[in-house]
């Protein structure tokens, strides 16, 4: 999404170029963010690491802008924590994140190790009585079959 910007003698609006770096007021528009909240991810991912110009003025590069919107798809849209994303960046790479691939196929065998990707469905999904319980008689018919 194209960013516009109006001329002060009403001129036509003028689009930022796609490569065109972005202020975090335009950022936090863009993905529907606080500008408090992309100063927290600063905080918490180690990637993101925007320009900072005089006065500590944050500009954003577009791949940036891609990441945090793969970072703000995780947390909000797909229930990640923090924690789980951060698992995510370390072990899958910023690709995955920033190219929005599926939170499901970050977590495939033969793309991480199975028993991470249980750990992050873990991490990351909250966990019911139901599923408890299910759990439980599934692992009660495993330990009666093995002692068959």
């Amino acid at each position: 999404m194209a960013t516009t910007k109006e001329g002060s003698e009403g001129r036509s609006p003028v689009r930022k170029s796609p490569d065109a770096f972005r202020t975090i007021s335009e950022v936090s528009e863009e993905l529907n963010v606080p500008q408090h909240v992309l100063r927290f991810w600063e905080s918490k991912f180690t990637q993101i690491r925007p320009l900072k110009r005089g006065g500590r003025r944050r500009y954003y590069r577009p791949e940036d802008v891609q990441l945090l919107r793969g970072i703000r798809r995780l947390l909000y849209d797909d229930g990640f924590t923090i924690k789980g994303v951060q698992k995510v960046l370390r072990e899958r790479g910023v690709r995955v994140v920033a190219e929005g691939l599926d939170a499901v196929e970050a977590k495939l065998p033969g793309n991480g190790a199975a028993e991470h990707a249980a750990a992050d469905v873990q991490a990351s999904a909250p966990i019911h009585n139901d599923d408890i319980e299910q759990l439980l008689d599934e692992l009660a018919a495993i330990r009666n079959l093995l002692k068959s």
